[in-house]
């Protein structure tokens, strides 16, 4: 087998290399998982919860290893390499909060005469195929509630953070989850693709392109293992004309920029209303103009590479054809002398922007942002629809009611309220349109872990 090699958008080096499972290896993975499931199944669900948490608890320790790993294999400043640690805690303690209540049966009648109830089962051997731009976190939104409810995980990770995956295992089995219930494996496309047409798993959920998840339903066709699709995004930001103007720029410029905008729900278009318009640019640009673009290991830095030097050419395409188109850039590139051409690439902020130009339609993934001036709410709404995609949108404005208004207009996974680029344990996780299909977080993740099996009891 060709060995995978994570290339650091650091400085181009070969940072780690492994070599990818032939496929009887990988069936006989797979094999060990389901074997090991019953057994995990069978034990009481506060041992499974209190293993997890272990498992959890031995990853944070980890933290200074992972934030130089992080750096090194997709470019995250060091600055903030254990930003994840927080997240992967809150969420790990919340599902394990509500697990007891939401994996109890819910008892319909319990009578002299029948007992009736659902109770919920687990699907077996659950497959997470996991992304690079926050290898933890999305990896842990399914792991975390499928091992407490009493799967066996097999993961998939990256090729960009193959190392994520080996930490989580290391994690988990140094607390005590057996090897087999929780496996990381590293696979070509192939066998990944081959492994899921023979219905090896009983879930599998993806995060990642458009493209992959259409790779993944083919592969998945007729097997009816159900899927969990989180694909991509174009989430806007709408600044109303009642908005907190400073706190709008602060949030939604982290929004599009953090991690060089390379974010699941990061901010990639802005609708201003126009009261606000002149005053939101010019302290957006502002904003933008105090990031620090360089070494990703320096702790000044802010602002690292691109994951891969074709995430950023994909970026530099799509500004030069709206520049192409009549947009106006705002941000020097000469501010930024790091930006190498490669994936070092300097922030931008565009104006005189509309959606002919794919910078404002198509997911840029990158440190860019338009922004355009809108009348009001209407026109807002219809631009933000305007969008194959639908994860996550960000409104502004001191008004609870018509937040939720506006909210109910647009087709959207979740709606924010003066915050964006968040992600609530308590709430689901889910998005419509291109952006894929099923959700996690929330008492609704474990339903996509587990099964109803109904009771229906009776003496005679």
């Amino acid at each position: 087998m060709t060995p995978i090699k994570v290339i650091s958008p650091v400085n181009g080096a070969v940072y780690a290399e492994r070599v990818p499972l032939t496929p009887d290896e990988a069936r006989a993975a797979v094999a060990r998982a389901r074997a090991a499931q019953k057994e995990w199944a069978a034990r009481p669900l506060d041992e499974r919860i209190a293993l997890v948490r272990a498992g959890v608890a031995e990853l944070i320790a980890m933290g200074d290893r992972i934030a130089a790993d992080l750096t090194g294999q997709m470019g995250r400043p060091i600055r903030f390499g254990k930003g994840e640690m927080g997240g992967v805690r809150d969420r790990a303690d919340y599902m394990a909060g509500i697990a007891a209540e939401t994996l109890a049966p819910k008892m319909v009648e319990d009578s002299d005469t029948f007992r009736r109830y659902i109770a919920r089962e687990p699907l077996g051997v659950v497959f997470v195929i996991a992304p690079w731009n926050y290898p933890y976190l999305t990896a842990i939104n399914t792991i975390i509630p499928a091992l407490i409810a009493g799967n066996a995980v097999v993961l998939k990770h990256a090729s960009q953070t193959l190392l994520a995956g080996e930490h989580l295992a290391q994690a988990f089995h140094a607390a005590g989850v057996p090897e087999d219930v929780f496996r990381n494996i590293v696979l070509d496309h192939a066998t990944t693709e081959a492994l899921i047409g023979e219905r090896a798993f009983d879930f599998v959920n993806f995060t990642g392109s458009v493209a992959g998840g259409r790779a993944i339903e083919r592969a998945a066709a007729g097997t009816f293992v159900p899927l969990g699709l989180e694909l991509g995004g174009k989430d806007p930001g709408y600044v109303r004309a009642d908005a907190d103007l400073d706190a709008a720029v602060d949030s939604l410029m982290d929004g599009a920029m953090f991690n060089s905008g390379q974010c699941c729900c990061g901010i990639e278009r802005i609708y201003v209303h126009e009261s606000l318009y002149d005053a939101f640019v010019e302290k957006s640009v502002a904003w933008v103009n105090a990031l620090r673009l360089g070494d990703p290991n320096d702790e000044a830095t802010t602002l690292g590479p691109m994951a891969n030097i074709r995430f950023a050419r994909t970026v530099r395409e799509q500004i030069a054809e709206a520049l192409a188109k009549g947009a106006t850039p705002l941000i020097d590139p000469a501010h930024f002398p790091a930006d190498d051409g490669g994936a070092y690439l300097a922030p931008q902020i565009l104006v005189d922007v509309d959606h002919s130009m794919r910078v404002m339609t198509e997911e840029s993934f990158g440190p860019v942002v338009g922004i355009m001036k809108v009348s009001g709410d209407d026109e807002a709404v219809r631009l933000m629809n305007d969008s194959p995609y639908g994860l996550t949108a960000s409104i502004w404005t001191q008004d609870y009611d018509k937040a939720a208004g506006i909210g109910a207009r647009i087709e959207t996974g979740t709606v924010f309220m003066n915050r964006a680029d968040y992600l609530d344990p308590a709430l689901c996780w889910t998005g419509c349109k291109d952006t894929g299909r099923g959700g996690s977080l929330s008492y609704l993740g474990y339903l996509s872990v587990t099964r109803p099996k109904s009771y229906h009891l009776k003496k005679v």
